[in-house]
Protein backbone atom coordinates (compact mmCIF):
# COMPACT_ATOMS: atom_id res chain seq x y z
CA UNK A 1 0.00 0.00 0.00
CA UNK A 2 1.41 3.55 -0.83
CA UNK A 3 2.03 6.34 1.47
CA UNK A 4 -0.74 7.89 -0.23
CA UNK A 5 -3.09 5.88 -0.65
CA UNK A 6 -2.69 4.75 3.52
CA UNK A 7 -3.01 7.87 4.11
CA UNK A 8 -6.20 8.78 2.68
CA UNK A 9 -8.03 6.09 4.14
CA UNK A 10 -6.37 7.23 7.86
CA UNK A 11 -7.83 10.86 7.06
CA UNK A 12 -11.33 9.47 6.20
CA UNK A 13 -11.42 8.21 9.65
CA UNK A 14 -9.88 10.97 11.85
CA UNK A 15 -12.30 12.31 14.24
CA UNK A 16 -10.26 15.59 13.91
CA UNK A 17 -8.43 15.20 17.21
CA UNK A 18 -4.96 16.73 17.22
CA UNK A 19 -3.80 14.22 19.68
CA UNK A 20 -5.14 11.45 17.05
CA UNK A 21 -3.70 13.13 13.67
CA UNK A 22 -0.04 12.92 15.54
CA UNK A 23 -0.75 9.45 16.52
CA UNK A 24 -2.12 8.28 13.04
CA UNK A 25 1.19 10.98 11.22
CA UNK A 26 3.47 9.03 13.64
CA UNK A 27 2.08 5.62 12.88
CA UNK A 28 2.90 5.83 8.94
CA UNK A 29 6.29 7.26 9.76
CA UNK A 30 7.25 4.21 11.75
CA UNK A 31 5.88 2.18 9.16
CA UNK A 32 7.94 3.77 6.67
CA UNK A 33 11.19 3.83 8.72
CA UNK A 34 10.72 0.25 9.49
CA UNK A 35 10.16 -0.36 5.77
CA UNK A 36 13.83 0.85 4.79
CA UNK A 37 15.29 -0.91 7.78
CA UNK A 38 16.16 2.48 9.33
CA UNK A 39 17.48 2.84 13.11
CA UNK A 40 16.27 5.74 15.06
CA UNK A 41 19.19 6.91 15.46
CA UNK A 42 19.80 7.30 11.83
CA UNK A 43 16.52 9.02 11.13
CA UNK A 44 17.28 11.36 13.96
CA UNK A 45 20.03 12.33 12.36
CA UNK A 46 18.40 13.35 9.23
CA UNK A 47 16.43 16.14 11.44
CA UNK A 48 19.37 17.03 13.90
CA UNK A 49 17.48 15.62 16.47
CA UNK A 50 17.81 12.57 18.76
CA UNK A 51 16.73 8.77 18.62
CA UNK A 52 14.26 9.82 21.75
CA UNK A 53 12.48 12.50 19.74
CA UNK A 54 12.21 10.18 16.69
CA UNK A 55 10.29 7.68 19.16
CA UNK A 56 8.23 10.67 20.34
CA UNK A 57 7.58 11.61 16.80
CA UNK A 58 6.60 8.52 15.88
CA UNK A 59 3.98 7.75 19.25
CA UNK A 60 2.53 10.97 18.72
CA UNK A 61 4.03 12.53 21.72
CA UNK A 62 5.15 16.24 20.47
CA UNK A 63 4.24 18.34 17.65
CA UNK A 64 5.70 18.17 14.38
CA UNK A 65 7.27 20.56 12.17
CA UNK A 66 7.02 20.26 8.35
CA UNK A 67 10.81 20.40 7.31
CA UNK A 68 11.20 17.64 9.85
CA UNK A 69 8.15 15.57 7.94
CA UNK A 70 9.70 16.38 4.28
CA UNK A 71 13.02 15.61 5.50
CA UNK A 72 11.89 12.07 7.40
CA UNK A 73 9.87 11.52 3.90
CA UNK A 74 12.80 11.96 1.85
CA UNK A 75 14.95 9.40 3.61
CA UNK A 76 12.36 6.79 3.63
CA UNK A 77 11.61 7.42 -0.15
CA UNK A 78 9.11 8.82 -0.54
CA UNK A 79 9.84 11.75 -3.59
CA UNK A 80 6.16 11.82 -5.18
CA UNK A 81 4.49 14.47 -4.58
CA UNK A 82 1.20 12.87 -4.54
CA UNK A 83 1.98 10.77 -1.66
CA UNK A 84 4.19 13.51 0.40
CA UNK A 85 1.57 16.44 -0.28
CA UNK A 86 -0.90 14.31 2.41
CA UNK A 87 1.45 13.55 4.86
CA UNK A 88 2.56 16.91 5.20
CA UNK A 89 -1.38 18.12 5.21
CA UNK A 90 -2.13 15.86 8.06
CA UNK A 91 1.76 17.14 9.87
CA UNK A 92 0.01 21.03 9.47
CA UNK A 93 -3.48 19.80 10.89
CA UNK A 94 -1.84 17.56 13.76
CA UNK A 95 -0.69 21.00 14.99
CA UNK A 96 -3.63 22.50 15.69
CA UNK A 97 -4.87 23.20 19.42
CA UNK A 98 -6.73 20.63 20.69
CA UNK A 99 -10.04 22.33 23.06
CA UNK A 100 -7.61 22.10 26.11
CA UNK A 101 -5.54 24.96 24.75
CA UNK A 102 -6.78 27.50 27.24
CA UNK A 103 -5.80 25.64 30.06
CA UNK A 104 -2.03 25.08 28.57
CA UNK A 105 -0.60 27.10 31.26
CA UNK A 106 -2.04 24.44 33.73
CA UNK A 107 -1.31 21.01 31.99
CA UNK A 108 1.99 19.39 31.64
CA UNK A 109 2.73 18.37 28.17
CA UNK A 110 2.81 14.92 29.07
CA UNK A 111 -1.17 15.14 30.91
CA UNK A 112 -2.02 16.96 27.81
CA UNK A 113 -1.15 14.51 25.88
CA UNK A 114 -3.49 11.80 27.51
CA UNK A 115 -6.35 14.37 27.59
CA UNK A 116 -6.09 14.61 23.62
CA UNK A 117 -6.11 10.36 23.53
CA UNK A 118 -9.07 10.46 26.12
CA UNK A 119 -10.54 13.09 23.74
CA UNK A 120 -10.33 10.78 20.86
CA UNK A 121 -11.41 7.15 22.64
CA UNK A 122 -14.45 5.28 22.22
CA UNK A 123 -13.42 3.22 25.02
CA UNK A 124 -11.63 3.21 28.82
CA UNK A 125 -10.63 0.69 31.13
CA UNK A 126 -9.44 1.59 34.05
CA UNK A 127 -8.42 0.74 37.21
CA UNK A 128 -8.23 2.90 40.31
CA UNK A 129 -6.59 2.49 43.99
CA UNK A 130 -6.14 6.24 45.13
CA UNK A 131 -8.92 8.48 44.04
CA UNK A 132 -12.52 8.13 41.91
CA UNK A 133 -11.52 8.40 38.40
CA UNK A 134 -11.73 11.84 37.09
CA UNK A 135 -13.83 11.23 34.59
CA UNK A 136 -16.61 10.29 37.10
CA UNK A 137 -15.32 12.82 40.33
CA UNK A 138 -17.79 15.49 41.72
CA UNK A 139 -16.51 19.00 41.62
CA UNK A 140 -16.24 19.59 45.38
CA UNK A 141 -14.26 15.90 45.45
CA UNK A 142 -12.33 17.24 42.00
CA UNK A 143 -11.39 20.27 44.37
CA UNK A 144 -10.32 18.01 47.19
CA UNK A 145 -7.98 15.74 44.87
CA UNK A 146 -6.26 18.91 43.22
CA UNK A 147 -5.29 20.79 46.29
CA UNK A 148 -3.46 17.59 47.53
CA UNK A 149 -0.95 18.66 44.49
CA UNK A 150 -1.63 22.34 44.73
CA UNK A 151 -2.21 23.36 47.88
CA UNK A 152 -0.65 26.60 47.81
CA UNK A 153 -2.58 27.16 44.05
CA UNK A 154 -4.81 30.77 44.22
CA UNK A 155 -8.42 29.97 44.62
CA UNK A 156 -8.79 31.33 40.57
CA UNK A 157 -6.28 28.45 39.92
CA UNK A 158 -8.08 25.93 41.68
CA UNK A 159 -11.30 27.44 40.01
CA UNK A 160 -9.63 26.18 36.63
CA UNK A 161 -8.48 23.02 37.46
CA UNK A 162 -12.06 21.94 38.42
CA UNK A 163 -13.31 23.53 35.24
CA UNK A 164 -10.91 21.54 33.01
CA UNK A 165 -11.76 18.55 35.22
CA UNK A 166 -15.77 18.98 34.68
CA UNK A 167 -15.49 19.80 31.07
CA UNK A 168 -13.43 16.65 30.21
CA UNK A 169 -16.54 14.51 31.46
CA UNK A 170 -18.55 16.07 28.73
CA UNK A 171 -16.96 12.68 26.80
CA UNK A 172 -19.13 10.88 28.41
CA UNK A 173 -22.13 12.57 27.10
CA UNK A 174 -20.60 11.82 23.46
CA UNK A 175 -20.13 8.30 23.49
CA UNK A 176 -16.99 7.28 25.38
CA UNK A 177 -17.27 3.79 27.29
CA UNK A 178 -15.98 3.91 30.30
CA UNK A 179 -15.47 0.49 32.72
CA UNK A 180 -14.14 1.75 36.03
CA UNK A 181 -12.41 -0.96 38.95
CA UNK A 182 -12.00 0.82 41.97
CA UNK A 183 -10.53 -0.20 45.17
CA UNK A 184 -12.82 -0.18 48.38
CA UNK A 185 -10.01 2.07 49.44
CA UNK A 186 -11.10 4.51 47.40
CA UNK A 187 -14.58 5.58 48.35
CA UNK A 188 -13.77 4.94 52.40
CA UNK A 189 -11.28 7.23 52.42
CA UNK A 190 -12.86 10.70 53.24
CA UNK A 191 -11.71 13.56 51.12
CA UNK A 192 -13.31 16.75 51.11
CA UNK A 193 -15.41 15.99 54.00
CA UNK A 194 -18.32 13.79 54.80
CA UNK A 195 -20.46 15.49 52.73
CA UNK A 196 -18.77 15.73 49.95
CA UNK A 197 -17.73 12.12 50.21
CA UNK A 198 -21.62 11.24 50.58
CA UNK A 199 -22.31 13.60 47.14
CA UNK A 200 -19.47 11.85 45.31
CA UNK A 201 -20.76 8.50 46.24
CA UNK A 202 -24.65 9.38 45.49
CA UNK A 203 -23.08 10.97 41.80
CA UNK A 204 -21.25 7.35 41.86
CA UNK A 205 -25.34 5.74 41.70
CA UNK A 206 -26.35 7.94 39.34
CA UNK A 207 -23.93 7.73 37.30
CA UNK A 208 -23.84 4.11 36.16
CA UNK A 209 -27.25 4.28 35.51
CA UNK A 210 -25.99 5.30 32.32
CA UNK A 211 -25.79 2.52 29.70
CA UNK A 212 -22.01 3.77 28.94
CA UNK A 213 -20.44 3.29 32.40
CA UNK A 214 -19.81 0.49 34.32
CA UNK A 215 -18.47 0.19 37.78
CA UNK A 216 -16.96 -2.04 40.04
CA UNK A 217 -15.69 -1.86 43.46
CA UNK A 218 -12.81 -4.08 44.46
CA UNK A 219 -13.64 -5.57 48.27
CA UNK A 220 -10.56 -5.49 50.88
CA UNK A 221 -12.12 -9.30 51.38
CA UNK A 222 -10.84 -10.35 48.26
CA UNK A 223 -7.26 -9.87 49.11
CA UNK A 224 -3.84 -9.42 47.17
CA UNK A 225 -5.14 -8.96 43.28
CA UNK A 226 -3.27 -8.81 39.67
CA UNK A 227 -2.83 -4.58 39.72
CA UNK A 228 -1.14 -4.60 43.22
CA UNK A 229 1.03 -2.63 41.48
CA UNK A 230 -1.21 0.57 41.33
CA UNK A 231 -3.36 1.86 38.74
CA UNK A 232 -3.46 2.43 34.91
CA UNK A 233 -6.19 2.86 32.21
CA UNK A 234 -6.38 1.16 28.88
CA UNK A 235 -7.57 3.74 26.02
CA UNK A 236 -8.99 2.04 22.68
CA UNK A 237 -9.80 3.39 19.78
CA UNK A 238 -12.57 3.27 16.77
CA UNK A 239 -9.25 3.89 14.22
CA UNK A 240 -8.23 0.57 13.84
CA UNK A 241 -4.69 1.90 12.54
CA UNK A 242 -4.57 2.44 16.20
CA UNK A 243 -3.01 0.40 18.56
CA UNK A 244 -4.38 0.18 22.52
CA UNK A 245 -2.23 2.56 24.80
CA UNK A 246 -2.17 1.71 28.62
CA UNK A 247 -1.81 4.85 30.60
CA UNK A 248 0.25 4.93 34.04
CA UNK A 249 0.49 8.44 36.11
CA UNK A 250 3.44 9.02 38.05
CA UNK A 251 3.81 11.93 40.33
CA UNK A 252 5.29 14.41 37.64
CA UNK A 253 5.22 12.29 34.51
CA UNK A 254 3.38 9.54 32.87
CA UNK A 255 3.98 6.41 30.88
CA UNK A 256 2.24 5.47 27.45
CA UNK A 257 2.64 1.56 26.35
CA UNK A 258 1.31 1.45 22.97
CA UNK A 259 2.97 -2.10 21.62
CA UNK A 260 0.53 -4.78 21.93
CA UNK A 261 2.29 -7.38 23.63
CA UNK A 262 2.13 -4.42 26.78
CA UNK A 263 -1.70 -3.71 25.53
CA UNK A 264 -2.45 -7.14 25.63
CA UNK A 265 -0.98 -8.17 29.05
CA UNK A 266 -2.62 -5.00 30.71
CA UNK A 267 -5.50 -6.26 28.99
CA UNK A 268 -5.50 -9.50 30.39
CA UNK A 269 -4.92 -8.04 34.32
CA UNK A 270 -7.94 -5.95 33.60
CA UNK A 271 -9.78 -8.70 32.54
CA UNK A 272 -9.33 -10.83 35.89
CA UNK A 273 -9.67 -7.62 37.78
CA UNK A 274 -13.12 -7.37 36.45
CA UNK A 275 -13.86 -10.95 37.18
CA UNK A 276 -12.24 -10.58 40.72
CA UNK A 277 -14.21 -7.37 41.69
CA UNK A 278 -18.17 -7.30 42.81
CA UNK A 279 -20.37 -7.19 39.27
CA UNK A 280 -22.06 -4.17 39.03
CA UNK A 281 -25.36 -4.94 40.49
CA UNK A 282 -23.26 -5.60 43.51
CA UNK A 283 -21.47 -2.64 43.60
CA UNK A 284 -24.79 -0.61 43.32
CA UNK A 285 -25.35 -2.46 46.58
CA UNK A 286 -22.80 -2.17 47.84
CA UNK A 287 -22.46 2.13 47.06
CA UNK A 288 -26.28 2.06 48.41
CA UNK A 289 -24.79 0.33 52.31
CA UNK A 290 -22.34 2.91 52.04
CA UNK A 291 -24.42 5.95 51.66
CA UNK A 292 -26.93 5.12 54.58
CA UNK A 293 -24.40 4.17 56.87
Amino acid sequence: MSAQSAEGRLLSHSPGSPTVLRILLGTQLRRLRMEKGISREDAGYSIRASHAKISRLELGQVSFKQRDVADLLTLYGVTDPAEREPLLALAEQANAPGWWHKYGDLLPSWFEVYIGLEGAASSIRTYENQFVPGLLQTPAYARAVIELAHEKAARSELDRRVALRMARQGRLDSGLTLWAVIDEAVVRRTLGGTETMREQVAFLLDITAERNVTVQIMPFDRGGHAAAGGSFSILRFPERELPDVVYMEQLTSALYLDKPADSDHYMEVMDRLSIQAEEPKATRRFLERLISG
